[in-house]
C-alpha cells in the first residue's frame, strides 16, 4: 500500500536523476534532534518540527545562512531495531553563541549520493522523502560501485526550492563511499 502511494503522490527516482557529489565543506546547522524508529517517525517528526517552530518564536538563530537553508538529518540506524536518531535544524554560519535547548548538527564534507525529491503536491512530502530513501538504500545502493558511508546516513537539503507553490522540491543526499570490490567492504 505504501508503494501505492508513494507513486501516486510523488514523482518517479531513478538512477537517471542521481547524481554523485563531493560535499566541499561540512555543512552547520542549528536545531533538535530525537530518537525514533520507523514506526514511530511518521508521528515523531512533526512533533519535533513543532517544537522546533515553537522554540523559534522566542529565540532568535544567530548566523543563520542566507539565503535560507533548512537540514533534516537522520545517522545511527539500526537495522535490526530500526531506530535512528533525526535532527532538523537551520543552516547556520557559526555554531558559537546557540542559545541554551539548541544542539549543534554538524554534516561532513564527504560524497553523497544526490536524489531529487519532488512531490505531486505539499501534502505528499512524507511519501515522496520515504520513496527516495527506499530507492536509494533498497534498489541503487545495491547494485552500485558504492556503499552506505555511516558517518551519517542521510539528509535532506530544504531551500527556496522546497517552497515553490508549483513543482516544490528538496535534495536528498545520502553519504556514500567506494565499495572495495576486492573485500567487498569500504576501501
Amino acid at each position: 500500500m505504501r508503494a501505492f502511494l508513494t507513486r501516486l503522490l510523488a514523482h518517479p527516482v531513478d538512477e537517471t536523476s542521481l547524481r554523485i557529489i563531493d560535499l566541499p565543506a561540512p555543512i552547520l546547522a542549528a536545531g533538535m534532534s530525537i530518537q525514533t524508529d520507523m514506526r514511530r517517525v511518521y508521528r515523531d517528526v512533526p512533533r519535533l518540527g513543532k517544537r522546533y517552530r515553537d522554540f523559534k518564536q522566542s529565540h532568535e538563530i544567530p548566523d543563520r545562512k542566507d539565503p535560507w537553508a533548512f537540514v533534516a538529518v537522520s545517522r545511527g540506524f539500526k537495522r535490526d531495531t530500526g531506530t535512528f536518531m533525526y535532527a532538523i535544524g537551520d543552516v547556520v554560519t557559526s555554531l558559537t553563541n546557540l542559545p541554551a535547548g539548541l544542539e549543534t548538527i554538524e554534516i561532513p564534507a564527504m560524497a553523497y549520493a544526490v536524489l531529487p525529491v519532488r512531490p505531486k503536491n505539499k501534502f505528499a512530502w512524507g511519501f515522496a522523502i520515504a520513496g527516495a530513501k527506499q530507492y536509494a538504500y533498497e534498489t541503487w545502493l545495491p547494485n552500485s560501485m558504492y556503499q552506505p558511508g555511516r558517518v551519517i546516513d542521510d539528509f535532506e537539503l530544504h531551500d527556496e526550492r522546497s517552497t515553490r507553490a508549483k513543482s516544490p522540491e528538496i535534495a536528498l543526499y545520502v553519504c556514500v563511499v567506494p565499495r572495495d570490490t576486492r573485500h567487498g567492504e569500504a576501501g
